[in-house]
Parts: C-alpha cells; structure tokens; sequence
C-alpha cells in the first residue's frame, strides 16, 4: 500500500492569529480514528502519514475507479465552531496541507456549531460539461495587467444566492488546481494546467466580466462557467511549490498585453474547444514543455508573460530575490515585517542583524517563516515569500489596527437603538461599520465596508452578507435584530480570540527554561527564539520576554469605597468599555462588595 500525508494549519483572522491545542480527529470511512492530535504555538500538526494507493492510477485516463483513499477529519477548540471535512483525497507522495480557519463562537452562544465542507474527487474526475464563455479581443476594460491582492469568489453558479469569499491570488490559484486535477500529474503537465487557470481568472479580471453585467464577484466556483474550487479544501505540496514560482505569470498572444482566454475541459468525459486536462499528460510523458503543451491546444504564438505589480501591497517585490549578503531598503522592510508578524509567532527568531543587512538571523527568521507558511524554506525572499510576508504584515497589523479602535469607539455591551438603512449617516454608522469589519477578519463571506460614516452600497453589501450568514431577512437595514447579532459576534471574538503578546520575566534561583516554559504555558524553543537564546543556561537576575497566550484572562476584583470603573480600568491598564463588556453592565454604577472580573493577567 502506497503512502500520502495529511498536515494541518490552524489560523484565524486571515492567518494573523496562529490556534494553538486544537484538538484534531483523522477518521476514516468507517468513523475510526486514526489519529488524534493537538495544534502547537504556530497551529500547526505536522505531518502523519496515511495510506492510499499508488500514483500511478491517478496518471491514467483509463482507470476506471477512483485513485486515491479519502480521510475524514473533525477540528474541535475551546471558544470556537466546530469544522468537519469530509472526503478528502490523499495522494501517494503527496503532502495535503488542511487549513482550518476557525470561526470564534458568538458571546451567547451555548454549544460549538459544525460547520462541514465536503471536498470530494477533483473536477478532472466528473462529467459535467464545460460552457466557458469569454473575450479574447476587442474592448477591454483594465489599461493594465495586474495580480490582485484579492480575488472574489462566487461559490455557485453566477446567478445562484450563494456566498462570496475573498481569499488571496495566490491561495485562490493553489486550491483551484488542487481541486481540479491531481497532484500526482508529471511537472509540465501542471505547470500548463495551473498556467491556463491562472490566465483564465485574469481574464475574468481584466475584461471585468462578472462586474461589467452586475454581479459583485470576480468569478464564480461554477465549473459550467469557470473553474472548480472548494473553499477550504486542502492544498498539495506538488502544486503549492509550482503556484508559489509562476503566480505572476500568464498566457498572452505576442504583441498583446492581454490575458488569452484559456477555455479548457478534462478532454474525455468532457470535450471542447480548449486545452484538455489529460491531454497535457500524455504530451508531458512525450517529453513536452509547458509553452509546447499550451501551444498544441492554443494559437502558435502564444507566450508566457510576467507581471510584477500587485495591487493593495504595501511594496512593491523589487524584482530580484533578496538572500544573504544583500542590503538596502528592501532588506530593512523585510526585517520591519518579520519582526512585527513574530509577536504573533513567537516561533521566528529575532533579528539581530544591523538594519538593511541580510546576515544570519535575518536568514534565520525568513527560514522560519517559510517553513511555518509552507514555502520553499531556503532563506532567501523571493516573490512568494516576499508576497506572504507582506501579507501576513498587513494582516497582523489590521487586526491590531481594529482592536485598538475599538477601544477608542467605546463600543461598550449594549447596541445603539437606531435603526439604519442606505442614506444613514453619522458615529452609529461608523460604529456599526466597525463592528462589520471585524466580523469579516473572521467570516470570510462577509466584505469589508469603508469607515466614513456614511450608509452607502458598499455598507449594504457586507450588512446583507451579514444578515445571511446569521440567517436574518437580508433586507440590508440595521434593526433590534440585526444589532443584537453584530454585539453578539463582535464580543464572542473578545472572548474567545487568543490576545498575543508578550511579558517580562526576571530570572529566579532554582529557574530552567522548561519550568518556565510550563509555568506561562510555552516552549523552551518559543522562549529561546524570543530572547536569541543559543543555550539552555540562565543567569538569576536575567530578563527575558515570554510569549504567552491568554483567551479572555481575568482577575477577579471586589469593589471597595471610593472605587468607580474609571479608577479600576486605569489600575489594570484596562478601559472602561472592557470591563463593562466583561461583565454584563449597562451602566457605570457599582456597589462596594461587588465583584467584578477585570482583563488582565
């Protein structure tokens, strides 16, 4: 019996929050577990290996069963809903890396609820019928090609009442040809295949097909109309290795700037005018390259073309790989990232590095942070670590962005009264496009409105998104009910959400790093990384910085004359609306005895 293997990332708030003791079941058919294991510091669970038959029968057209074995898999959390995937194929030699994005429960919430994504067999396995329509000249609508930072999915048919996800360019593409064809498919027969879907989505893109006819989506999940991809679906090493080298690449015909329409089909049970999937097998086995493979289903003069530019970076990739030795302002804004993204992960070494230099330990956390994203981990920037780290940036800091304002909002436990609809304007608007934005660090189908106080399309987009995914009437305006679910979602994700930080720690006579590792919850590994420890040796009197996770950490405090929750809030370097939220108050009155649970260690 051949061999596959299943490994796990545990993340929320688009990656920015690693879920460290998730309790991971692996089942098979029958429901038997197989393996059970718990997330570490980064979310992750390496790893395991899984039986499943051999790659071969995934390399031939011909073979009439299925060619792989499917697992099951149950995700479980303290604070957080429970996600349960289904059919999941795994390949000989292949590694499926599962993420689980978790959703925090909501602050009433009594029980966890199960969300179930069933992944299934790839597209290139079914018989459906591909109808792609598309442009391939004439009156385009974007001067420019360029990669988006975010791509729209319709998870439907384009007019089906279905949900739209936003996922990176480069994750859309990964599981798009992870849920097309398999994995096990010889390099140039995925490289072409993983080409045309690139091309394809940016064609969707640049001639703004769906938009350009009303729809508020890229692309739609259809395989009718597009292509096939299934949200939260496990991505293989295989592709994820290929997609993170030719993202930015595309097809064009010569002398146009373009994106070609790259229609395609699996070519047997499904034929058309396009590449055919199987097709490019049997010509990578002959020995083709993949501009030869795209050029036998597509014009002669076809070509691969690059571009640079991706939209909503903070910075712009500088077009050469950054590895050690170099220097300058690239450099500095690399260690700027990775130092900011590893107080969320504690695990990245520091950088000790003098500013703009590419030494050691700028080689060191780069090689951390790849092998904690599953990249290539060889310590050198190139474009797709380069993307990841500055995503994975502006992740981290919009989330404490969001958490700071929300203390200057003073959001407090009780909803405003008002109700609200398109044309409102004023500070409830802005509270209630607040609240929105946090909800969607965490629920993927709900967009991001912009914060200007002003109840306009785009606040009517995300608040029906909103509505339908607590299943309210998705009328678009803000009532008792509408407001009551927002409170709820937004205070389930102070308490439940693990606050990342740091504390300081004097060392004591008696100390080692495993016992305090055990007592704040940790790694000695964690610790030593933290601190550019190289050995296990203290000195009593030394400082060190601790990673600690705490989910909703109290204290208990009893109310005494002369006490008001201004006076507590300042003491435990807390606020007013926190400890209010906290505890259930509607106002600020307090009586001495009262016991109160204050945020803080």
């Amino acid at each position: 019996m051949a061999i596959g293997y299943l490994s796990i990332q545990a993340r929320t708030a688009q990656e920015a929050v690693p879920l460290s003791g998730v309790q991971v079941s692996i089942l098979d058919h029958q429901g038997s577990r197989i393996y059970d294991l718990t997330t570490d510091e980064n979310g992750e669970v390496q790893a395991v290996p899984l039986e499943t038959l051999d790659q071969s029968f995934s390399q031939n057209q011909y073979f009439a069963g299925v060619p792989f074995i499917s697992y099951n898999l149950l995700a479980q959390a303290d604070g957080f809903n429970s996600l349960y995937l289904s059919d999941i194929p795994v390949f000989e030699g292949e590694t499926a890396v599962v993420p689980l994005a978790l959703v925090p429960m909501q602050s009433l919430q009594r029980a966890p609820y199960q969300t179930e994504i069933e992944i299934g067999k790839p597209a290139v396995a079914m018989t459906d019928a591909r109808s792609q329509e598309g442009t391939q000249a004439g009156l385009y609508v974007l001067r420019q090609v360029v990669i988006p930072k975010l791509i729209t999915v319709h998870l439907g048919r384009p007019d089906a009442n279905a949900t739209n996800v936003q996922v990176s360019f480069p994750d859309y593409v990964k599981n798009v040809a992870s849920s097309e064809v398999y994995p096990t498919w010889p390099d140039a027969a995925l490289r072409a295949n993983i080409y045309v879907m690139i091309t394809f989505a940016l064609n969707r893109i640049y001639t703004e097909w769906y938009p350009s006819r009303g729809y508020s989506f890229d692309i739609t999940n259809s395989t009718a109309y597009d292509q096939y991809f299934v949200y939260g679906r496990p991505i293989y090493s295989s592709i994820n290795r290929i997609v993170d080298q030719i993202f930015n690449e595309y097809v064009r015909r010569q002398g146009q700037n373009a994106p070609y329409f790259t229609s395609f089909c699996n070519g047997t049970t499904a034929t058309c005018a396009g590449l055919s999937q199987w097709g490019t097998v049997t010509l990578a086995d002959r020995g083709y390259t993949p501009l030869q493979i795209l050029r036998s289903y597509y014009p002669n003069d076809i070509e691969i073309a690059q571009t640079d530019i991706v939209t909503g970076e903070l910075s712009s990739y500088p077009g050469t790989p950054l590895r050690k030795g170099s220097t300058g302002l690239d450099v500095q804004t690399i260690q700027t990232y990775l130092n900011r993204i590893r107080r969320n992960y504690p695990a990245i070494p520091v950088i000790t590095d003098n500013t703009g230099e590419f030494g050691n330990s700028t080689r060191a956390a780069v090689t951390s942070f790849q092998r904690i994203f599953n990249l290539t981990a060889d310590g050198i920037v190139g474009k797709a670590t380069w993307y990841k780290i500055s995503s994975l940036y502006t992740a981290v800091t919009r989330l404490a962005e969001l958490n700071s304002e929300g203390e200057t909002l003073g959001i407090g436990s009780v909803p405003p009264s008002t109700v609200l609809r398109q044309g409102s304007r004023g500070p409830d608007v802005i509270t209630l496009q607040y609240l929105l934005n946090v909800a969607a660090e965490y629920y993927p189908g709900i967009p991001r409105p912009v914060q200007d106080g002003i109840f306009g399309s785009g606040t009517m987009q995300s608040v029906t998104a909103f509505q339908r995914m607590m299943q309210l009437t998705p009328d678009g305006v803000v009532g008792p009910l509408t407001w009551e679910a927002l409170y709820e979602v937004y205070q389930g994700i102070g308490q439940n959400i693990p606050q990342i930080g740091t504390i300081r720690y004097t060392v004591q006579a008696g100390d080692s790093l495993w016992l305090i590792a055990q007592r704040y919850q940790t790694t000695v590994n964690a610790i030593k990384s933290l601190n550019g420890l190289t050995s296990d040796l203290l000195n009593i009197g030394q400082v060190l910085r601790i990673p600690y996770k705490q989910a909703s950490s109290y204290i208990e405090y009893t109310v005494r004359p002369g006490d008001s929750l201004w006076l507590i809030a300042q003491r435990y370097q807390t606020t007013v609306s926190a400890i209010k939220s906290l505890n259930g108050l509607t106002s600020d009155l307090l009586n001495i005895g009262q016991v109160l649970k204050v945020p803080g260690n």
